[in-house]
């Protein structure tokens, strides 16, 4: 059911996994500091006609995957609202926004390794993800769905800053907070 997809203009690997009218692309886990949680980032898209929402998210690697919204320093659970992937858009989980909680780790991933997620949506069936394991200061190539601060801070800051940009320079010399 999994497919690796080779995007095009995204500045690098990516993989893929596709169900229905979902696709799931620019999936990955910074390399958790902690031995409890883990945070986990991912963009479907969705080229069918009709609307889908992501209801949940699970994992063998972690007892919960929860999913948060960040709003300036404070970190909340999603609404259903938010979740919702509009026919023929997408849904972006990303640093500093809406993204995957992995609570209460089995094991703490390194970088390397990947980790197995299932997405459970309201109407389309179940999508399998195979999630790779970054650098704690990996900084994928934009994902943004619109323009907003270059320095969105989320609750790992020290892990992982969203940059508008792909400078590597920004990003070594921006990942100690």
């Amino acid at each position: 059911m999994a497919a690796v997809l080779a995007l095009a203009g995204c500045g690098g690997e990516d993989t893929g996994s596709q169900g229905a009218g979902l696709k799931v692309q620019s999936a990955y886990m910074p390399q958790p500091v902690t031995a409890a949680m883990a945070a986990g980032y991912l963009v479907i898209e969705n080229d069918g006609d009709a609307p889908d929402t992501l209801r949940s998210v699970t994992s063998d690697i972690a007892q919960d995957v929860t999913i948060h919204t960040t709003s300036g320093q404070t970190m909340e659970s999603a609404g259903s609202a938010d979740r919702a992937i509009p026919a023929h858009g997408r849904l972006v989980l990303e640093s500093g926004g809406m993204h995957l909680m992995f609570e209460k780790l089995k094991r703490k991933p390194k970088e390397g390794e990947t980790v197995s997620v299932e997405l459970h949506f309201a109407k389309s069936d179940p999508v399998k993800v195979e999630m790779p394991v970054k650098s704690a200061t990996y900084q994928p190539a934009s994902t943004k769905s619109s323009a907003s601060s270059p320095f969105s801070s989320s609750p790992f800051s020290s892990l992982s800053l969203s940059f508008s940009s792909s400078s590597s320079s920004a990003a070594s010399s921006s990942s100690h907070h």
